[in-house]
Formats: C-alpha cells, structure tokens, sequence
C-alpha cells in the first residue's frame, strides 16, 4: 500500500515563509524629506576634526547615536547666522524630549576673531547644548570647506574691517553618521523639525 506523506506541516512552513517575504518586501516606508535629500550622493562632508567650545577635539564619532546638524558661519554675522541659530533653538523646543537625541554644531568660518572664549559665550547663547566648533587653522579651515563644499570669502569693508561671505545651509547627519540632507536657510523651523524626526 502506497503512504501519502502528510503535507500539512510543509505547507504551513511554506505559508509562514511568504508572509515573513512579503512583510520584508513592505519593509519601512521610504522616508519623505522636505528638505534636499543628498542620501547616498554625497561623496563628501565624510568626517571632521575640530575643537570645541570648551576645547576638546571632536570628530563625527563623538556624536555617534545623535543626528548632527551642522551649521557654518561666524559670531560677526549680522544677519543669517543669528537668524539661524535662533531657528535651530525653536528646532530644539519644538522637538521636546527628543531634542536630546540632536547635536548642533556651529563652526566658524573665521577663526580668526572667533576665539574658543567668544564662541563658549556666543553659541550656547541661543541653546546650552550647542557647541561651537573651531579648525585647527588656515589650511585645516580650507580642508574642511572643500570636504563639505561650502563657500566662505573674506570682505574688506571701508576702515579697514572685514566681513565673511558664506554659505547659508546646513548640514543633517543622521545617528549612524551617514550626511543626509542639505537645509535651506530661512525656511523655518517645521520642515527642519519633520525631517529629524523621520532620521531619530
């Protein structure tokens, strides 16, 4: 007499194994950003080191499990540095408790009057877990704004002062490193505060 095996195991074995795929092939849905999306792109802005307002040298590392936005520009500025590190503070309120899990970082396109001691007394100003970042010098400030491709010029101005001509946006990382977005500059903060809490 010929015995038909029983099926019924493989078949639920089976059955579990398509729901497991086609839950896999639903996966997380794919994140909408309202800001410029540079994910996978971006062959720069790779890592940084510089030093902090209370003088310790940082690197990306240091930030590992935080998204980093990263903003340049220089305490002089009258206008568009102000503007935004008060944009970022209101990101920061907006974001309640998770504005733990984001680490601002305002680097300086000036060094030379930007001093660790004026940049301890300006950037925590406008929110006390912002750090002000400065390059070791010249050349590791030209390095920097090649990595990031970020414009920054000297402006004489009559009496012999200067003022700095740069970039306005700012840079997003998400918590595993990784540069994800460009920001705008003056486009407030709720599209800011949507996208960070799509990468936290």
């Amino acid at each position: 007499m010929f015995f038909m095996p029983d099926s019924r195991p493989l078949f639920r074995f089976l059955l579990a194994l398509l729901a497991a795929m086609l839950l896999a092939a639903c996966g997380q849905p794919k994140q909408s950003f309202q800001n410029i999306d540079i994910t996978g792109g971006s062959e720069f802005g790779k890592d940084f080191t510089l030093t902090d307002h209370h003088g310790k040298v940082r690197t990306l590392a240091d930030f590992k499990g935080k998204a980093v936005l990263m903003f340049f520009g220089f305490t002089q500025c009258p206008d568009v540095c102000p503007s935004t590190m008060s944009e970022m503070a209101t990101v920061m309120e907006k974001l309640g408790p998770d504005a733990d899990r984001v680490q601002v970082l305002f680097v300086t396109i000036d060094p030379e009057r930007d001093t660790q001691e004026l940049l301890a007394q300006y950037v925590p100003h406008f929110d006390k877990r912002f750090l002000g970042m400065r390059p070791a010098d010249e050349a590791a400030l030209k390095k920097l704004a090649t990595d990031f491709k970020v414009y920054y010029a000297k402006v004489p101005q009559e009496g012999g002062g200067y003022t700095m001509d740069h970039t306005a946006g700012s840079y997003v990382f998400d918590p595993q490193g990784h540069l994800r977005l460009f920001v705008k500059h003056g486009q407030g903060p709720d599209p800011i505060v949507h996208d960070l809490k799509q990468l936290l």
